[in-house]
């Protein structure tokens, strides 16, 4: 009888390790499941990126006002008979000022 008892402990023991320490695990599944919440989460912002990326393209296939757009704020490009003003900001207060 004894050796069963032993058998038993030991079987139960095992799948005790096995429950919550070795492969297969409650805390593998919960690391698991975190790492597909982070993983879904990128997709989603992956796919909105993609989404955004194919309607630009598509504006920029289909549309001139959008080329032109693209050309005046990417390349700072103007039309001909327009004048060009750029303004600049003041420079800051804090320059420093040498007393000797």
């Amino acid at each position: 009888m004894k050796p069963i008892l032993t058998a038993f402990f030991l079987i139960f023991v095992y799948l005790q390790y096995r429950l919550w320490i070795g492969d297969g695990s409650i805390a593998a599944l919960v690391q698991l499941q975190d790492e597909i919440e982070k993983q879904s989460a990128e997709n989603a912002h992956l796919q909105e990126r993609n989404r955004l990326l194919a309607a630009e393209v598509f504006a920029l296939k289909n549309d001139a006002d959008a080329i032109e757009e693209r050309a005046r704020t990417d390349l700072g490009m103007i039309k001909k008979g327009e004048t060009f003003f750029m303004v600049l900001q003041p420079a800051s207060n804090k320059t420093s000022h040498n007393t000797l």
